[in-house]
C-alpha cells in the first residue's frame, strides 16, 4: 500500500463524496493544499464501450481553447517544402534519415512526432520505439498529414491526443492548476464535448458513465 502524504490526506477530508457541478469541482481542486510545483490538471472519463470491439474504440485529438500550459516539443519527418514549412511553424526538429537514426540511437526528448505520408516508410520501422511511448504518428490523431506545419501549430497551441485504455477509460491533461478557474472549465467542457461527439454507433446503454478531475498529486473530484 502506497503511503499517502499528510497534504494528500488532508485534501481527501475536504473532498465531497458526491458528484458536483464542474465549476464547483474546479473550485474544490484549486482549494486543496498546494504542492511545490504547478500541477497538471487531468480528466478521467469512464465510458460504456467494449474496448475489445474495434468499432467501439474512442480515439482522437483536440486543440483546447486555453492550451495545456506546456510548450510541447514537436519533431517532424518531412522533406522539401513541407520540411521548410514545419520549421517556420516552430517545429523543434525536422528531418528524415538523420532524425530516424537519432531516434534509433535512443533520443526521445520530444512530446509529439509528426510525419508526412511519404515519410511513413521511414517512420514505420520506428514503431517498436515510438509505439509503446504513444509517440507513433497516426492519421487518426492528425500526426500523419501532408500539412505538417498546421499540425505543429496546433500542438504548440495546446492540442492533446487521447485514446481509450483497455478498461474503456479516457485520460488527458486539460491544463495547469494555476489557470483561472474559468479557463479550466472551458477546457474541460471542450474535452467532454469532443468525447461526446465521438460516441460509437454500436454502444448500448450509457456512453459516459463517470467523470473525475484531479491534479497531479491531489485526490480526484467527481463531476456531474
Amino acid at each position: 500500500m502506497v503511503k499517502q502524504s499528510k497534504r494528500y490526506a488532508a485534501s481527501v477530508k475536504t473532498r465531497p463524496e458526491e458528484a458536483v457541478p464542474l465549476e464547483k469541482a474546479v473550485e474544490i481542486l484549486k482549494g486543496f493544499k498546494p504542492a511545490k510545483f504547478d500541477q497538471a490538471v487531468e480528466i478521467h472519463i469512464r465510458l460504456g464501450i467494449d474496448p475489445k470491439q474495434a468499432d467501439q474504440l474512442v480515439r482522437g485529438s483536440i486543440v483546447l481553447p486555453n492550451g495545456i500550459g506546456k510548450d510541447q516539443r514537436v519533431v517532424v519527418f518531412a522533406k522539401g517544402d513541407a520540411a521548410k514549412a514545419a520549421e517556420e511553424a516552430g517545429a523543434d526538429l525536422v528531418g528524415a534519415d538523420d532524425l530516424a537514426k537519432k531516434i534509433k540511437d535512443g533520443w526521445l526528448d520530444f512530446d509529439v512526432c509528426v510525419a508526412t505520408p511519404d515519410m511513413m516508410g521511414l517512420v514505420g520501422p520506428l514503431g517498436r520505439v515510438l509505439g509503446p511511448r504513444g509517440l507513433m504518428p497516426s492519421p487518426k490523431a492528425g500526426t500523419v498529414t501532408p500539412d505538417p506545419a498546421t499540425a505543429v501549430k496546433e500542438y504548440k497551441a495546446g492540442k492533446v491526443e487521447f485514446r481509450n485504455d483497455a478498461g474503456g477509460n479516457v485520460h488527458a491533461i486539460v491544463g495547469k492548476l494555476s489557470f483561472d478557474g474559468s479557463k479550466l472549465v472551458d477546457n474541460i467542457n471542450a474535452f467532454i464535448d469532443r468525447i461526446q461527439g465521438l460516441k460509437p454507433n454500436n454502444v448500448r446503454g450509457a456512453y459516459v458513465r463517470g467523470i473525475v478531475i484531479a491534479a497531479t498529486m491531489s485526490p480526484s473530484v467527481r463531476i456531474l
